[in-house]
């Protein structure tokens, strides 16, 4: 009767794609979590068949109650969905006094990192992904906070100009710098740090809390495209709650005049500007920059094809945001200068015709052209006539001052008024706002700078969808002054950091994925060597200067690594004769019974192994905590516990 059950319910679950994974096995967390919020479809399920709605509802007065609790039971029952994976887990895992295994217990909670989706330290390139790349693991609510402790960094090395060497000691200001508002002995070295963002973020706290002006982030779109690195296949609130962990702790580290532009798509721009203003404040949201990304349309569109994307702009002192305002408009805005500089400054042309529904006669007459041939307004038809903006008496003033300018394309001549930035048109003294504009077109795109990346690089394809050095250099140059503190801890190809190397402004980046090795690393190398594409010559980047590159100590993800790179079942059991002696198991798995059922364990597929092992390490422990930098067992060496003591001050 029991299996009969078991056998009807599988085949009734299965109707429900939800509750499938991709190679068609069932997912018990996906059934329980849906069980417990009265999912609706999931009722409708089961009262489609008799069998079940006689099992799990009871009738009152000609309506059907769902018996939540009998249901629950019956799915977390050890025997349902029990393949040989979970029938050898079960035989090891705890019980409480109840002998309900804690699996389903509400004494414990699911916390970091399953809610916190760690990226997989293997997914180092496209082809290596999954649809969800973290561990999924049940923690008790007293272990989490030691995820989050400073952690130990390792491979200390400083780049400069004559190529990388073993980092002997940090610069830091020896007393309190005014100018850009820093206490004594903070790091004024650049820094690169490679592995978890997360974690160092939290680890940068000692260190610089307060003390970063600007954060520019261009993370995971969440697209299901599989031409983005990272895992860009998050589901929404998986997403969301990636984004919230980070976020909150990076708003630790700004300092009072803060800015934060995070890069986002349509995919969750509505969801992450709701999230961002609970974190960073409503009345701080400044505005929403569009940016066009291609510059053609894309062709391969199926109904709309997709040519921006966007960047939420939120700061906590708007008074103080413009600081280079007239610096950065000039050459967009304000683009020409003649003798007038001194007083009117730069100008703009705007052509002098144009089409008005008011039509008049005394502003349509002829000018005359430097060749002496007559220029007369542009028309459209007979019934839509242009005229000159201005009388023929006003147009000869400005002519005697130097408002106007005639200029030939092709073969045509142009009559062009001067609109400079700070005088009006009858030459009198004005203040003009400036503002910047939120579309960012024409240079901002990623095809252009994609370009300079072959050239960079000397091979085509180094990187998918890199950001404009010109996009960069517009948001820094906005918010920013030299020496001032800028963070990106999705690095991608780095580009905000080659940027804010060539404008002198000081910067942390970090990135997980080993390009950080070869195409990040790599290209600010190239800037150190003093590069002249795209904004160099601009900013006239002719100084050296250098960086720190430094990787948090792996501790448990090693394992990890040597667990997923197993290639048969012999390295796999000599990886568990290595492990189950040491304290980075979970303090609550039973070795002694996983030996006495060493022949079950055998028996399992190579990847059920794999993921046995893993769920054995104790995933407080991924990475060496700077707490335990001094135990006995500590296996840190000299070197590194010198440089983390001196780093952490």
């Amino acid at each position: 009767m029991k299996n009969n059950l078991f056998t009807t319910l599988k085949e009734v679950l299965k109707k429900d794609d939800r509750f499938l994974s991709q190679d068609w096995y069932l997912l018990k967390n996906q059934i329980r979590e849906k069980t417990n919020s009265l999912d609706e479809k999931l009722i409708e399920l089961l009262l489609e068949n008799e069998f079940l709605k006689k099992k799990f509802f009871k009738k009152v007065k000609n309506t059907f109650i769902f018996d939540i609790n009998k249901f629950s039971q019956f799915i977390n029952n050890k025997e349902f969905l029990a393949d040989s994976y979970t029938s050898f887990k079960n035989k090891i895992w705890l019980t409480n006094k109840k002998w309900d295994y804690l699996a389903n217990s509400w004494e414990i909670v699911l916390s970091w990192p399953y809610k916190d989706c760690t990226l997989a330290w293997w997914q180092t390139k496209e082809d290596a992904k999954r649809n969800e790349i973290f561990y999924n693991e049940i923690l008790a609510s007293d272990e989490i906070d030691r995820l989050l402790d400073e952690k130990v960094f390792t491979n200390f090395k400083r780049v400069n100009k004559d190529w990388e060497h073993k980092l002997d000691t940090f610069k830091r200001n020896k007393k309190i710098n005014k100018a850009r508002w820093l206490p004594e002995d903070t790091i004024t070295d650049n820094l690169l740090i490679k592995w978890n963002n997360l974690l160092a973020l939290h680890s940068l706290k000692s260190n610089f809390a307060w003390k970063i002006k600007l954060i520019y982030i261009d993370p995971p779109y969440n697209t299901w495209n599989d031409s983005f690195n990272y895992n860009d296949r998050f589901n929404h609130s998986t997403w969301l709650t990636f984004m919230k962990n980070r976020l909150e702790i990076a708003k630790e580290l700004l300092k009072d005049d803060w800015v934060i532009f995070v890069q986002c798509d349509d995919n969750e721009q509505a969801y992450l500007k709701v999230l961002m203003d609970e974190i960073f404040w409503r009345e701080n949201f400044i505005w929403n920059l569009i940016r066009k990304v291609w510059v053609a349309v894309r062709l391969d569109a199926k109904h709309i094809s997709r040519e921006t994307d966007y960047i939420l702009f939120y700061t906590k002192n708007e008074d103080k945001l413009i600081v280079n305002k007239e610096k950065a408009n000039n050459m967009e805005s304000y683009p020409y200068s003649d003798t007038h500089i001194k007083e009117r400054w730069k100008y703009k042309l705007n052509k002098l015709d144009r089409w008005s529904i008011n039509y008049s006669d005394k502003m349509d007459y002829e000018i005359i052209a430097p060749d002496g041939s007559k220029i007369y307004p542009w028309w459209t038809s007979e019934k839509n006539w242009w005229c000159w903006r201005w009388s023929k008496d006003k147009l000869k003033w400005w002519i005697e001052n130097d408002f106007i300018k005639i200029k030939k394309t092709h073969k045509w001549w142009n009559v062009y008024f001067k609109q400079y930035q700070f005088v009006d048109n009858n030459g009198n003294k004005i203040e003009r706002a400036n503002p910047y504009k939120n579309l960012l077109i024409d240079w901002f795109n990623n095809e252009i700078w994609n370009k300079e990346l072959k050239n960079l690089f000397w091979k085509s394809n180094v990187f998918s969808f890199p950001k404009s050095e010109i996009l960069l250099k517009r948001l820094l140059e906005m918010v920013t002054n030299p020496w001032d503190i800028v963070l990106d801890y999705h690095l991608w190809s780095g580009t905000t950091c080659a940027v804010a190397h060539k404008m002198g402004r000081q910067y942390i980046w970090i990135e997980q994925m080993d390009y950080i090795e070869t195409i990040s690393k790599e290209r600010l190398k190239k800037v150190i060597e003093w590069e002249q594409g795209w904004i160099s010559k601009n900013v006239k980047w002719k100084w050296w200067w250098e960086f720190v590159y430094m990787e948090i100590i792996q501790e448990n993800e090693k394992f990890i690594k040597e667990i997923e790179c197993a290639k048969n079942d012999e390295e796999l059991l000599e990886i568990y004769e290595t492990i189950k002696n040491n304290e980075f198991i979970n303090y609550y798995v039973n070795i002694e019974s996983i030996d006495e059922n060493i022949n079950d364990f055998k028996d399992l597929n190579l990847e059920n192994k794999k993921r046995f092992l893993i769920e054995l390490l104790d995933k407080n422990l991924l990475y060496k905590n700077y707490s335990e930098i001094n135990d006995k067992n500590s296996w840190v060496s000299k070197e590194d516990k010198k440089m983390n003591k001196e780093f952490y001050n």
